[in-house]
C-alpha cells in the first residue's frame, strides 16, 4: 500500500511535461530570433499582456489541422482544443456555481452553454484578432476567413496553451476579462440558446391546445460556388409560411441565419414576456444584495487572497470596457453589481 501512495504522490508532484516543453525544458524563446512564425506571435503576446515561457505552445495552439507535421509545433491544435474545451467547462462551471447559489443545475447548464459554445468562443477569438495569427498551409500569407468552428477551436486551443504554459489562475483571469461579463447580455436577452433553438421554443409557445405542436421547417433554396467555398441559402417555414431566410458557408450556418432573421422580423409575445420576467427577477435580486451589503457589511467575503492578477490581458481589456482586475471573482454581490447596473 505504501508503494501505491508513493506512486500517486510522484504523479501529483511531477506533472508530465508537454513534448514541446521536454525539448527545451527552460524556455524556447531563443528560437524566436530565427523563426518568422514565432516573431509574429510575439505581437499577440504583447497585445494580451502574457509572455509565454514556451512560445511554441502558442504556435501549436494556432496551427490548423490542415498543416502537415513540422518540427516547430510537432503537430496541429486538435488535441489542445480537446483539453481547452474541458478546462473552459471547469472554470465556467465553478464560476456559475459560486455566483448563482440559488439556481438549480438546469439553469446553470443553460448559462454555461451560453459561455462555452462555438458562437461565443468564435466571437472572443475574433475580437482578440486570433484569426490573424492562425498558422495555415496557405503560402500567400493573405488573411484567411475562418469558419465559426475553426475560430472556436483556436480559442479553446489557446486556453490549453495558457494552462500548460502558465496555470489555471491565468485561465480564470482570461475568462474573467473576456467571457463572464457577457453573462449580463445572455441573461437579460435569454441568449443562452442558438437562434434555431430560440425559434423552435417560440413556435412551441404558439401551439393550439389539444393539437400537435408545429415546428419550424428548413429548406435549402440555393447552393453556389465551388466545393471548397460554397454559399448556401436556406429558408425557414412555419405553418407553411416563409418567416426567414439566411446565407452561410455551411447549411447549418445558413439555417442559423434564417432562424435569426425570423426572430428579428416576427413578434413572439411569449419570448418578450419571458425576457421581461427574467430582467425583473435579476434586478430584484441585485437590489436585495445591495441592501444586505449596506446593512451587513461584515458578511462580505475577503477576496484579497483569491483575486486574480490585475495586469494580465490588460492590452485587450479596453475592447470590453473594463480592466482585467475589475471583476471580483469570489463575490457574487460585487459581480451582479457590475453585471446589472
Amino acid at each position: 500500500h505504501h508503494s501505491i501512495f508513493q506512486d500517486l504522490r510522484e504523479v501529483w508532484l511531477n506533472y508530465p511535461l508537454h513534448p514541446l516543453q521536454l525539448q527545451e525544458p527552460n524556455t524556447d524563446r531563443q528560437l524566436i530570433e530565427t523563426s518568422p512564425v514565432l516573431q509574429k506571435l510575439t505581437e499577440f503576446e504583447e497585445a494580451i499582456g502574457v509572455i509565454f515561457t514556451h512560445v511554441r505552445l502558442l504556435a501549436r495552439a494556432f496551427t490548423l489541422r490542415t498543416v502537415g507535421f513540422n518540427h516547430l509545433t510537432l503537430g496541429h491544435n486538435q488535441r489542445m482544443e480537446f483539453l481547452g474545451d474541458s478546462i473552459m467547462q471547469l472554470v465556467a462551471t465553478e464560476y456559475l456555481f459560486i455566483h448563482f447559489p440559488d439556481h438549480h443545475e438546469g439553469h446553470l447548464t443553460l448559462l454555461r452553454s451560453s459561455l462555452v459554445n462555438n458562437r461565443t468562443q468564435a466571437k472572443v477569438a475574433e475580437e482578440l484578432g486570433m484569426q490573424e495569427y492562425a498558422i495555415t498551409n496557405d503560402k500567400t500569407k493573405r488573411p484567411v476567413a475562418l469558419r465559426t468552428k475553426t475560430l472556436a477551436d483556436l480559442l479553446e486551443s489557446f486556453i490549453a496553451a495558457l494552462y500548460i504554459d502558465k496555470d489555471l489562475e491565468y485561465v480564470h483571469t482570461f475568462m474573467n476579462v473576456c467571457f463572464f461579463p457577457r453573462l449580463k447580455e445572455f441573461i437579460l436577452n435569454q441568449d443562452w440558446n442558438d437562434p434555431k433553438s430560440q425559434l423552435q421554443q417560440c413556435c412551441l409557445t404558439l401551439r393550439t391546445e389539444g393539437k400537435e405542436p408545429d415546428i419550424p421547417l428548413y429548406k435549402t433554396l440555393q447552393t453556389v460556388g465551388p466545393s471548397h467555398a460554397r454559399t448556401y441559402t436556406v429558408a425557414v417555414y412555419f405553418k407553411g409560411e416563409r418567416i426567414g431566410c439566411g446565407k452561410g458557408p455551411s447549411i447549418q450556418q445558413a439555417e442559423m441565419g434564417a432562424a435569426m432573421d425570423a426572430l428579428e422580423k416576427y413578434n413572439f409575445p411569449q419570448m418578450a414576456h419571458q425576457k421581461r420576467f427574467i430582467e425583473r427577477k435579476y434586478r430584484q435580486e441585485l437590489k436585495e444584495m445591495r441592501w444586505e451589503r449596506e446593512h451587513h457589511p461584515s458578511t462580505q467575503p475577503d477576496n484579497a487572497s483569491s483575486a486574480p492578477p490585475s495586469d494580465m490581458f490588460a492590452g485587450k481589456a479596453c475592447c470590453f470596457g473594463f480592466s482585467a482586475g475589475s471583476i471580483d471573482y469570489r463575490s457574487k454581490a460585487t459581480f451582479l453589481n457590475q453585471f446589472l447596473q
